[in-house]
């Protein structure tokens, strides 16, 4: 892809003048959709096993595009689907480790803590299970003061939204219980809310 992965444009040198925020959120927007179209859209639905910075592509208009399914399982209905571990270190669902059992809410975690890092600008790591995740539906403001990337000046008016928005479904998406994660089709349907309709994502 024109652009190569989004973990070398995130970290590159001008990441903070290509990545601005309305950019940003359209990249986990289209790649909230293609996890959708994998899982809801496919049959048998189809897990991806590695969703990280580095398997995601940028074309030349920043549209996302998942890569490397050499880890991808087809999920068979009425198996228990176990798997050998597979994946990236720091975006594995953690359940993962103990049961070894693929489900789509294993590429939910990796989505979440995809847009998290995208949002802020480094891994989450720690604040993935910081107490201090509290803060974001006491004090949003300053939540989003604290964790956002630095390097961009603070979003304002609906991209604020947007990105406040962005940083909630992640949160959700890599809750520690996975029965408690939203879907794909669910996450998709949220951050398309706000998009205006001229806009359009396509499959993976």
């Amino acid at each position: 892809m024109e652009r190569g992965s989004l973990r070398n444009v995130l970290y590159g040198e001008e990441g903070e003048v290509e990545l601005g925020w309305d950019t940003r959120v359209k990249i986990v927007q289209g790649l909230a959709h293609a996890l959708a179209y994998l899982h809801h859209d496919c049959y048998p639905p189809i897990v991806h096993r590695d969703v990280s910075l580095s398997n995601i592509l940028l074309d030349s208009g920043f549209e996302p595009r998942l890569s490397d399914f050499g880890t991808a399982r087809l999920l068979s209905p009425g198996s228990p689907n176990w798997t050998p571990v597979a994946g990236t270190y720091g975006y594995m669902a953690p359940e993962l480790a103990l049961t070894m059992r693929v489900t789509d809410k294993s590429d939910v975690y990796s989505f979440g803590v995809v847009a998290l890092e995208v949002m802020m600008g480094k891994h989450p790591g720690e604040l993935l299970f910081s107490p201090a995740l509290s803060a974001l539906s006491d004090d949003p403001d300053s939540f989003m003061k604290d964790v956002l990337d630095q390097r961009l000046p603070p979003s304002t008016g609906q991209v604020a939204e947007e990105v406040l928005l962005v940083v909630s479904v992640a949160l959700a998406c890599t809750h520690a219980a996975p029965e408690s994660r939203p879907t794909m089709r669910f996450v998709a349907k949220q951050l398309s809310a706000r998009v205006p309709a001229s806009q359009s994502h396509s499959n993976p």
